[in-house]
């Protein structure tokens, strides 16, 4: 079923943080780096801990080497997949779950602006900033890797906008369960009273009501900046 929602309804980088721990680069198959304090290994699973707090769980096979501190500059700029693919991705997965093309865009713009390597300071990672225990239960075994993290995230995001099927206030609560957890949401019945969730709700329903004019009006020629 395609969602027809009624029209009223940044991206982090590498971390490079100071101390005097001796930390590491992780080296992504990707092409990135991610510095991190240290890291542990369990079978084909590897567990990064990223400075400050936080860890995130990658699979063995999505990390090429470590590298000690000094072996790389301080600050490594994270490359994008080509936007052919991103944008691809999301058209197919947008058929395939039935929900606006648009609308997964303008999450993808408010979680990371589209950098496929950010790491959020709470272990947030890729496209849709999936936190670690997200992402495992919905069998994302690399949440670096941009078609992954894509059909992770938007499987969510479908599956909050069914549980509030009905609801006048579908689309802010799916949004708002999306940044704060469904929990929140139905403790407050309805957009829970944080800044960070209200903030979020409001670009991610300000960008899609944008480009669902463009494109009815025909006058969008690419979403992704």
């Amino acid at each position: 079923m395609i969602y027809r929602l009624p029209a009223r309804l940044v991206g982090i980088g590498l971390l490079v943080a100071g101390g005097s721990f001796a930390a590491e680069y992780a080296v992504l198959q990707t092409g990135s780096r991610l510095r991190v304090e240290r890291h542990e290994s369990a079978g084909d699973r590897i567990r990064l801990h990223l400075p400050g707090s936080g860890t995130i769980e990658l699979a063995a096979s999505a990390i090429e080497a470590f590298e000690p501190d000094d072996a790389v500059p301080a600050t490594v700029a994270a490359t994008p997949p080509p936007a052919e693919d991103v944008e691809t991705a999301i058209e197919r997965l947008g058929a395939e779950l039935g929900l606006p093309a648009a609308l997964i865009h303008s999450v993808v713009a408010a979680e990371s602006a589209y950098n496929p390597s950010a790491v959020s300071s709470k272990g947030a990672v890729g496209l849709m900033q999936l936190m670690p225990e997200t992402a495992r239960e919905l069998q994302v075994t690399d949440a670096l890797d941009p078609v992954q993290n894509l059909r992770g995230g938007t499987s969510y995001l479908k599956q909050l906008l069914d549980r509030y099927e009905g609801q006048g206030d579908q689309l802010v609560r799916a949004l708002a369960a999306y940044n704060a957890g469904p929990g929140k949401v139905d403790r407050y019945g309805g957009l829970p009273p944080y800044n960070e969730t209200r903030l979020f709700v409001g670009r991610v329903i300000q960008r899609f009501l944008r480009l669902t004019e463009e494109q009815a009006a025909g006058s969008i020629s690419t979403v992704i900046p």
